[in-house]
């Protein structure tokens, strides 16, 4: 985050014992010590809020792939059985028509068809 080298370090905490003192210096210390932590535990906490979030998201925007995903699938499998229902349904017909417009044979028509 701040490019901090080790000669900065030093005048920052040399301007620190100066203005502060050397007995108040340690409490100070401990102190921004504890602020840093928590302050680096808190944005932590956020990161990881923001990338469940985003992951949340992804996951939704996955569901939502896969149910249009399945509707597709549910209506292309009802097109073709309903195709297939009307097909049989029309071959059923043609093959009712043939026997209706055809008599039976019977054993007396099939001897004289022999005969013949």
């Amino acid at each position: 985050m701040f490019d901090l080298g080790f000669s900065e370090l030093m005048v920052i905490a040399l301007v620190a014992l100066v203005v502060i003192g050397p007995e108040r210096l340690p409490r100070v210390a401990r102190t921004m010590g504890h602020l840093a932590g928590r302050l680096q535990r808190y944005v932590a906490d956020v990161k990881a809020d923001i990338n469940r979030e985003v992951e949340l998201d992804e996951l939704r925007k996955m569901r939502d792939s896969m149910q249009s995903a399945a509707s597709d699938m549910e209506s292309s499998f009802k097109e073709e059985v309903n195709k297939t229902e009307s097909e049989l349904n029309a071959a059923a017909e043609g093959k009712a028509e043939a026997q209706v417009s055809s008599p039976p044979e019977t054993a007396g028509s099939i001897e004289e068809k022999q005969n013949a």
